[in-house]
């Protein structure tokens, strides 16, 4: 079931199977942004003239700004407020660019001890390719 809304759900009423997501364009403010916030100026994020010199011959967003947005997801949606995250497994896949419009989703894997909820999260471009794939646990809010 795709969840949404800003209800906290509890592990009772969380099921193995469950979904939400969270969709958003990154711009080029996003990236200053973020770049201020964590002092990470690495000049393939914030300097257009030396991104074009390396591997993806431009500028492109952090790949933990992606991250984030599986955050939103599962701090906002499922499990959602309340919900404590406890661990993310990570695989950067393909850069995303100024302009891209990513889609962070979780998918319920597991939940153990009846306690803790292991996800399954992924964030895509607008051409549906997987930009960064993983696993998160999480400890959803109590009732």
């Amino acid at each position: 079931m795709e969840r949404s809304g800003l209800k906290g759900y509890t592990i009772d009423e969380i099921n193995i199977g469950d979904t939400a997501s969270f969709m958003k364009t990154i711009s080029e403010s996003d990236v200053y942004l973020f770049a201020g916030i964590t002092g990470d100026n690495n000049p393939a994020h914030i300097n257009q003239i030396e991104a074009e010199k390396g591997a993806f011959k431009g500028r492109i967003a952090h790949g933990i700004l992606t991250a984030g947005l599986v955050s939103a997801v599962l701090g906002m949606r499922l499990p959602g407020p309340g919900t404590i995250y406890m661990g993310q497994e990570l695989k950067f896949t393909k850069p995303v660019y100024f302009g891209d419009t990513i889609t962070a989703k979780v998918t319920v894997e597991e939940k153990i001890k009846n306690k803790i909820v292991k996800l399954h999260t992924q964030c895509t471009n607008q051409q549906g390719e997987i930009v960064l794939d993983g696993y998160a646990t999480v400890l959803p809010p109590k009732k």
